[in-house]
């Protein structure tokens, strides 16, 4: 999985609901991807931003679908996390005993847990509460260029 295929498999509901939750809380991640929408279909960002919300996100969800945008989809995942839901992210990290600080890996590339151990640290982190958002995250964190876990990816598989 990559971090595109994360967004082409949002509903258009669920994109809606993250956008408005980055225009609310992370307001430049907002705008890094409405930019990168508008980049993607060669618009000027004030059309995007003069469409109403629920097309505004349809774009950003549309442009960040794209293999070509794996990048950007990855790099916007990434600082959602580590800005706005670093309590979340933190958790995971710790739960799979990866060194960290603050959330950001201290390794390069973190070998993969065993299988017991992931499969366990998955279930207990899905166990919680903010399912939808426990769920982004271990799509985020398995769709990061940086780990190449497979048999993470079979756990989270949708």
């Amino acid at each position: 999985m990559r971090s595109n295929d994360i967004f082409a498999r949002m509903t258009p509901k669920r994109a809606e609901a993250f956008l408005a939750e980055l225009r609310r809380d992370a307001p430049p991640i907002a705008q890094l991807a409405l930019a990168a929408a508008a980049g993607a279909f060669k618009l000027r960002p004030v059309f995007i931003r003069k469409q109403p919300r629920a097309k505004q996100a349809e774009w950003m969800r549309k442009a960040l679908a794209r293999g070509t945008m794996a990048t950007t989809a990855e790099e916007i995942l990434a600082q959602y996390f580590l800005e706005h839901r670093r309590t979340l992210l933190v958790e995971w990290l710790d739960q799979l005993g990866l060194e960290h600080e603050e959330g950001v890996l201290t390794g390069d590339t973190p070998e993969c847990p065993s299988e017991e151990t992931l499969r366990k640290a998955v279930d207990e982190f899905r166990s919680d509460q903010d399912s939808e958002q426990r769920e982004l995250l271990l799509q985020a964190f398995a769709a990061q260029s940086a780990i190449d876990w497979a048999p993470l990816e079979k756990l989270i598989e949708v």
